[in-house]
């Protein structure tokens, strides 16, 4: 049997029912196998100078440990390690079927929790008839999602962090809770209980949306995890893309609770295959585990994993500030702080802007409801295009390079001088087009530049955020989602205002104008990137 299976749910619920009789771990079969691959440590809090010399001995074995002896007063620690470096419980050693399966689940997952966002608002006409209120009580569906998904991350992020609790827990629970809470949305009697849901099934819903990247970190070697970040950022993107055009023909036929009912049955899937496929992937949670089984079997107390020797020296309030470590990684660090404004921007464009589509193709060209929702296929077919030949862009100048000597972080940046001039020139160029005297087809045109901004931005941030930050890349990424879910709850709440005042040109224009202040970011930390992370005690420094 794999032993990915071990840690699924599936699996942990098997071992329990069972006494631990069944899905056996090796160390459970074999209790001396880690002795073979042990050495001797201490916390990195004991005094170095009294470390003691690396002995080269071989132990009863034949086998050469890497023994590192410590006295740190009358206490020894012994480490658990991998057991080797083909340890099979190593999620980086696991089969690349595995692991392409377990990036194919974030992916939807991702996708879906996005699209629950926009797949309501061609239902907002329905909500505002059935319960008798204005349009932007009605659009608080939206923003109260959008915001609920992006606080969430805050919590969970460094939860899945933290080497007691891990990942994949995380993962399922929460989405079982997502799932769950659906149905007082669906049913909602009133506007209070649908508008209180909809922002606890975002919150429910939003571990996907930052701790996925930390998984993928988890699982691929740093050559691929460029790749991987854009394919399921991407995915993300796409989401609330597809949102309106599902939704589009789907409120209008069979009432706006269906848009509901979609999403919770796109994410039903994904749980029953979460169940069966998903395992834990963080190493610290494995080893943690691993040294808490070790100490059961033998009785020998000096095991211990690194990161509970590294807890040891920990108090409460060292405690309290792993679970606000995204806050303060957020807000203290100016690389994180400045590309999750861009991100909000770009994100918050994005979802103000996809207000004045109706107005243009509704209003203007005459479009029914279900017609515009195809408009957003333009934007999804440059988007493909644009990740296409970003991944290729990826291949040729960062995955050959990305381990070898005189890389940086800053050497992913420069498709972003592409991306913040196309952002711009998509604004004006749709916002100048929409006249009944102009084919629909050249706006339809102009609105796929926003994906050649998006791709080349959003996925160029995330790298950079991730090469920078790796340790805390869940954390880092959790901040990035809640910059871009309060922009995205913020601006539709005044978006309808926006362009029915000042006009679907001049509003663009002033969008437009907006992302044109944000056009040197990109070249100022292509240029100094480098000094600042150097300044920064949390960033990378060796490369």
């Amino acid at each position: 049997m794999a032993f990915q299976f071990h840690t699924t749910t599936f699996g942990q619920l098997v071992r329990f029912i069972s006494g631990n009789k069944l899905f056996k771990y090796p160390d459970e079969v074999d209790p001396s196998l880690w002795k073979r691959f042990r050495r001797q440590d201490a916390s990195e809090h004991a005094d170095r100078s009294c470390r003691g010399p690396i002995k080269n001995e071989a132990n009863e074995n034949g086998v050469l440990p890497n023994t590192v002896v410590i006295h740190n007063g009358d206490k020894e620690i012994l480490l658990v390690e991998w057991y080797g470096p083909d340890d099979p419980e190593n999620p980086r050693n696991w089969p690349l079927v595995w692991k392409n399966l377990m990036m194919f689940q974030l992916c939807v997952l991702n996708f879906a929790v996005y699209m629950a966002s926009s797949i309501y608002v061609p239902g907002e006409l329905g909500v505002m008839k059935e319960f008798g209120v204005s349009e932007v009580v009605a659009t608080l569906g939206l923003s109260l999602f959008t915001l609920g998904y992006g606080v969430g991350p805050m919590l969970w992020s460094p939860l899945s962090e933290m080497p007691k609790i891990g990942r994949s827990g995380i993962f399922f629970w929460t989405l079982f809770a997502f799932i769950v809470l659906q149905l007082p949305v669906g049913f909602a009697p009133n506007i209070a209980i649908f508008l209180t849901f909809r922002w606890v099934t975002g919150f429910c819903g939003s571990p996907c949306l930052s701790t996925g990247a930390g998984t993928i970190t988890d699982l691929y070697n740093s050559s691929l995890v460029s790749y991987l970040i854009c394919i399921w950022g991407t995915a993300g993107f796409c989401g609330p893309v597809f949102g309106p055009i599902i939704g589009g023909y789907l409120a209008p036929s069979k009432g706006w609770r269906w848009t509901i009912w979609v999403i919770t049955w796109i994410c039903t899937l994904v749980i029953v295959a979460m169940f069966f496929f998903f395992p834990e992937t963080s190493a610290a949670n494995i080893l943690y585990k691993r040294a808490k089984r070790l100490r059961k079997t033998t009785g020998d107390s000096r095991i211990r994993s690194q990161s509970e020797i590294d807890a040891a020296h920990y108090t409460a309030r060292n405690h309290l500030m792993v679970l606000a470590r995204a806050f303060i990684l957020t807000f203290s660090e100016p690389i994180a702080l400045i590309m999750n404004l861009y991100a909000g921007l770009l994100y918050g464009v994005l979802f103000i802007w996809f207000e004045s589509f109706p107005i243009v193709f509704g209003s203007i060209y005459g479009f029914n409801q279900g017609e515009q929702g195809l408009v957003f296929l333009g934007i999804l077919v440059f988007a493909l295009l644009s990740l296409a030949l970003f991944l290729q862009w990826i291949r040729n100048n960062i995955a050959t390079k990305v381990d070898t000597p005189g890389f940086t972080p800053e050497m992913v940046l420069p498709p972003t001088f592409l991306g913040c001039l196309a952002l711009p020139i998509c604004l004006f160029w749709f916002g100048w087009t929409s006249r009944a005297d102009i084919h629909w087809i050249v706006p339809i045109i102009g609105s796929g530049l926003f994906s050649v901004g998006v791709v080349t931005l959003f996925n160029s941030l995330l790298n950079y955020l991730g090469i920078t930050y790796p340790a805390y890349a869940a954390s880092i990424f959790s901040g990035s989602a809640l910059f871009r879910a309060s922009f995205g709850a913020s601006f539709p709440l005044f978006a309808r205002q926006l362009f029915y005042r000042l006009g679907v040109g001049p509003g663009n224009s002033l969008l437009g104008g907006i992302s044109v202040l944000f056009i040197p970011i990109p070249f100022i930390f292509y240029k100094y990137g480098g000094t600042i992370r150097h300044m920064s005690k949390n960033a990378r420094h060796d490369i």
